[in-house]
């Protein structure tokens, strides 16, 4: 089945260029030109990767992410300006998963979008093992890719389910921020480690009823963090 993709970006010439491309390698593709027409298509379709670029009419990228986590967790790559890191830290604020840096080559953009569809699909088949995995008052259904504190759902994104299933079945296990990026981003990754320490924080702002006082994520002062329910 054709990977869907939702292009957003209201420089039309840089949509044709990414649409020819990425129908080329078999993939369909809608665009948008504005945020709140961005906004519209991903409440009425399902992408597998919508790539967002930040400065938009009506919209920007920002707020579109924003309101997008609210509905779903499907992956959204930012389009951020060569050398502005804050268009990065902000985008992953917002609930991107993953950014990539203008002005592009379109063999480089194919290759990244590939490779993220690959991280937050998942592999095809699992190993054969239980799929729920239940610590104290949290359950992780990996099958379905849902969390459950105190049988409440909690909405994660991609990369907050991966970084939060790897710290779970680890528990007590403590991973360098490097490590955590390498593993859950994979090494082809060009972010540094505060992606990590973003991820983290919505993290906590979203399982724990007190963020600064973690009951579940837990930080090694100089090390890096773990998973341990107090």
């Amino acid at each position: 089945m054709a990977k869907k993709v939702l292009v957003v970006d209201d420089e039309k010439l840089i949509v044709k260029g990414i649409r020819f491309s990425l129908e080329q390698d078999g993939m369909e593709v809608d665009c948008a030109y504005d945020g709140e027409e961005a906004l519209n298509m991903a409440k009425t379709n399902v992408y597998d990767m919508i790539l967002l670029d930040i400065m938009l009419p009506k919209m920007d990228g920002f707020e579109v992410c924003q309101a997008i986590r609210e509905f779903s967790d499907m992956p959204i790559v930012m389009l951020t300006a060569k050398g502005d890191d804050m268009d990065k830290i902000l985008g992953l604020e917002y609930g991107a998963d993953d950014y990539i840096t203008k002005p592009f080559n379109i063999l480089e953009v194919k290759a990244r979008i590939k490779a993220i569809m690959r991280r937050t699909s998942g592999p095809k088949e699992k190993p054969v093992s239980s799929s729920v995995i239940e610590k104290g008052d949290l359950r992780l259904d990996l099958d379905s890719r849902r969390l459950f504190i105190l049988g409440r759902e909690v909405n994660l994104t991609t990369k907050e389910f991966d970084l939060l299933e790897l710290l779970v079945k680890n528990e007590n296990k403590v991973y360098s921020r490097e490590n955590l990026l390498d593993l859950v981003w994979g090494k082809d990754y060009p972010g540094d480690v505060r992606t990590v320490d973003v991820h983290v924080r919505r993290l906590r702002e979203k399982i724990e009823s007190n963020p600064s006082e973690p009951k579940y994520v837990h930080t090694k002062w100089g090390v890096g963090y773990y998973y341990n329910q107090k």
